[in-house]
């Protein structure tokens, strides 16, 4: 592995997709200027309409700062069978913008579920039982859309598909997790590992180990990490996803749970080539999100010193 890349994404700037995270927003070119500046050399799109969607003029507005796209996250409401169709049409557009502007490596259509939507799993987002979760028919129809949605991405466009586990959605802990790799088609849907939402929604913050138990499905890695002690009280007060958020459950990197050293060395192991995006969850108008961006790549610069430095 000749070294590590890491981009960074619009959400780190307050580019949100849920409509109850909506604000004032920092417009796309000072985002990617300040991505650029701090050190990361790709993104993902962000919500559809955020960056330009003329691909010249997008391939532009990267080019010009030596950017790569590596992805773009469209939500799909899986257990609705009726949501299939218009799921997979927004996520062939999405995956036609991406591929009209792809570079080395290839992006990848980040497919989820509609997280934020159904009421009882973003109220217990970070705590979910079972009982909160898919029956095996709603599992089938889940499953189903995912590869559906996959093959029509792969088919028209020759892009691959991560699904992105995420609290608020119904595939948020471990269990559930490795049920959906159980039900999709290994050759279509990869995983996108995102260290913090795995820390908050499985209750786990054993990230490598789950790394190794997901590791022939995990394709793509976000980077993102989890302040245990607001999780903590997430859970003791009852707070539902959006309340975590504004808390600040997904922190700056190194100042949570996720073990970021470990998390690199198991990619180095591993031979991974691709990008490891970064992801510090903030809503419009928290903090300074190019001084958090900066620090968090001056951070995994530390780590990534440390792991080459044990290569052999």
């Amino acid at each position: 592995m000749p070294g590590f890349r890491f981009g960074n994404a619009p959400c780190s700037w307050g580019t949100l997709e849920f409509e109850d995270a909506k604000g004032e927003q920092i417009g796309f070119a000072r985002m990617l200027d300040e991505l650029a500046e701090t050190g990361y050399t790709g993104t993902e799109l962000g919500d559809w309409g955020y960056m330009p969607a003329e691909p010249e003029a997008l391939r532009a507005e990267l080019t010009k700062r030596g950017l790569v796209m590596l992805g773009a996250f469209v939500p799909v409401a899986l257990k609705e069978k009726s949501a299939h169709a218009p799921g997979v049409a927004n996520a062939v557009k999405t995956a036609r913008l991406l591929q009209a502007v792809a570079a080395e490596p290839l992006p990848y259509l980040v497919l989820a579920d509609n997280n934020g939507t159904v009421a009882e799993r973003t109220r217990n987002a970070g705590r979910v039982t079972a009982a909160m979760g898919l029956s095996a028919s709603e599992w089938k129809t889940f499953a189903a859309g995912a590869n559906e949605v996959a093959r029509a991405v792969h088919g028209e466009t020759g892009l691959r598909t991560v699904f992105h586990h995420h609290c608020a959605g119904y595939v948020e802990t471990t269990d559930e997790i490795a049920t959906f790799l159980e039900l999709t088609d290994p050759k279509v849907v990869g995983l996108v590992f995102d260290t913090g939402h795995y820390c908050f929604g499985a209750q786990d913050v054993d990230v490598v180990g789950a790394l190794r138990r997901f590791a022939e499905r995990v394709w793509y890695v976000h980077l993102k990490d989890c302040e245990p002690e607001v999780a903590r009280r997430a859970r003791a007060e009852g707070w539902d996803y959006f309340s975590s958020l504004k808390h600040g459950v997904f922190c700056e990197l190194g100042k949570g749970c996720v073990d970021f050293g470990g998390v690199l060395r198991w990619l180095d192991e591993r031979g991974y080539d691709g990008y490891a995006l970064v992801e510090q969850d903030v809503l419009p108008g928290m903090g300074a999100p190019k001084e958090s961006a900066r620090r968090n790549r001056e951070y995994l610069r530390s780590l990534e010193a440390s792991v080459v430095g044990t290569r052999s």
